[in-house]
């Protein structure tokens, strides 16, 4: 489209050049030549009143020295033989030919004859005795085209400045019309990549300008359906898992029989079936590249740990562990999704109740700080012998006596994903408790989950005090039987 605009604009300039240009250079052409022709006019009727008076051979000698022309040796007055008793009289050199003066003699009217290297102006001149003189003015052909090729080369110039005018006006428009509609192809083949974040200025003309806003309206469409299908995979997550584990807990409590172990083999069977649902659609979601995760979403993330916790204590308090939250006294916004966090957490808990004992104790603490907000969710459990393989995606986790347990391996990852859409991270570390210490940075202004850690190492120092995290902000709870959460 660029060159197109660029090639019309300049063919169009072209013909409107050529259509001025060239007729205004063949007028300036004419105008120099009747120049020079009435200067040629004007020269030879300063020998006419000579001419009038007397034909005398040195007298008209004098006179036609006397002139510019003619001390040039441009001007030459022929006079008939009849006035000068049978013989011509020439004065000065004559260029044009004995036929073209008595053609002008007899018509008594100027002419313009061609001669070698100008032309000669012709003009008959009444003598006193009543006969036609010629007065002969030789004019060069430079003087009579003087001017003229500066007159073409100024054209040229004044034509070829129109031209790259046009021509760079031309590009200006055509890249002003062009980019918005690269920008907005390329656009589209990233959303069509997967890279959701995708976003096109609305910029450029009012038709571009529209196709602009369309797009962006349709990329805020499809993120909104593609979020609106991972909250509904994690809240399949969040729905399922949890009376899953409610079940498998009820049933370790049946005893033994073959009832139970049927119960406890279709709660397995069933956890299996889930696990592979949820791994073939978090497998299946197209990913997000190049935009802020989570952009535009937020929740309350003492309010959400504090809902999690209230679920979480009470089987915390059937199996007889003592829990602890720290740190969610006051309000803490973050720019995660209210399910995303949610699944986070009930991953983590999840975790806790399927690879430690009955009663083993853990903790939550949420740090908070100008910049990041720190979870930590730590428990005395016999901890993790290989915390990279644990983070890996994908892989079964294993409990602390080492036997194998059946898991998706993504409840780590849904963590990991939340942290870092934040511009945090996931660490897993040994905890004050003598477990594991799962240590959450969601940062709050998308930074690096390093400047997120150099400001709260004060907070990791205090959180190390003891089990009470930080102090002044503590809220315990024991699953002591008819004790009931203290949220």
């Amino acid at each position: 489209m660029r060159w197109a605009l660029v090639k019309v604009c300049l063919a169009v300039t072209a013909m409107v050049v050529i259509a001025f240009a060239v007729p205004l250079g063949l007028v300036i052409k004419e105008m120099a030549r009747d120049r020079a022709f009435s200067d040629a006019e004007r020269q030879a009727a300063t020998i006419g009143p000579t001419l009038t008076i007397t034909t005398d051979r040195e007298e008209l000698t004098r006179a036609v020295l006397s002139t510019e022309p003619g001390g040039r040796g441009r001007l030459a007055v022929h006079v008939p033989a009849a006035e000068q008793d049978g013989e011509r009289l020439e004065i000065g050199e004559r260029r044009a030919t004995r036929q073209d003066l008595e053609t002008v003699r007899k018509s008594g009217r100027a002419a313009i004859a061609e001669v070698p290297g100008g032309s000669a102006l012709l003009q008959p001149t009444a003598l006193g005795s009543g006969g036609i003189a010629v007065v002969e003015v030789f004019v060069p052909e430079n003087e009579v085209s003087n001017g003229v090729g500066t007159a073409w080369l100024v054209l040229a110039g004044v034509g070829i400045a129109l031209i790259v005018g046009s021509v760079a006006v031309a590009d200006r428009l055509g890249v002003r019309m062009v980019q918005p509609a690269q920008r907005l192809a390329g656009a589209a083949q990233d959303l069509g990549e997967g890279r959701l974040g995708t976003r096109v200025p609305e910029e450029g003309p009012t038709e571009l300008r529209s196709a602009a806003v369309a797009f962006n309206s349709m990329a805020d469409q499809v993120v909104q359906l593609l979020a609106n299908e991972r909250e509904l995979a994690a809240d399949l997550s969040h729905r399922l898992r949890t009376p899953l584990t409610v079940l498998r807990l009820n049933a370790a409590s049946l005893g033994e029989g073959p009832a139970a172990e049927q119960t406890r083999a279709a709660v397995e069977q069933l956890e299996r079936e889930v696990d592979t649902i949820i791994r073939t659609a978090r497998e299946q979601r197209p990913q997000t590249q190049g935009g802020q995760p989570g952009a535009g979403a937020g929740c309350d993330a003492s309010e959400v740990i504090r809902e999690r916790m209230g679920f979480w204590s009470a089987l915390a308090e059937d199996e007889g562990r003592t829990v602890r939250l720290a740190g969610v006294d006051r309000t803490v916004r973050i720019p995660v999704a209210r399910p995303e966090l949610a699944a986070a957490l009930d991953a983590l808990l999840g975790n806790v109740f399927r690879h430690t004992p009955e009663g083993t104790a853990f903790a939550v603490d949420v740090h908070h700080s100008g910049d990041a907000v720190i979870v930590l969710v730590s428990d005395a459990g016999p901890g993790i012998p290989d915390p990279e393989s644990a983070l890996a995606r994908g892989a079964s986790g294993r409990n602390g006596a080492g036997s194998e347990v059946g898991s998706t391996g993504l409840g780590l990852d849904i963590v990991r994903r939340v942290a870092e859409s934040t511009g945090g991270d996931l660490r897993i570390g040994r905890s004050v408790l003598g477990g594991t210490e799962v240590r959450i940075w969601i940062g709050l202004d998308g930074g690096p989950a390093e400047r997120a850690r150099r400001g709260h190492r004060v907070g990791r120092r205090n959180g190390r005090r003891g089990p009470r995290g930080v102090r002044g902000r503590n809220t315990e709870f024991r699953g002591a039987p008819g004790a009931g959460p203290h949220l």
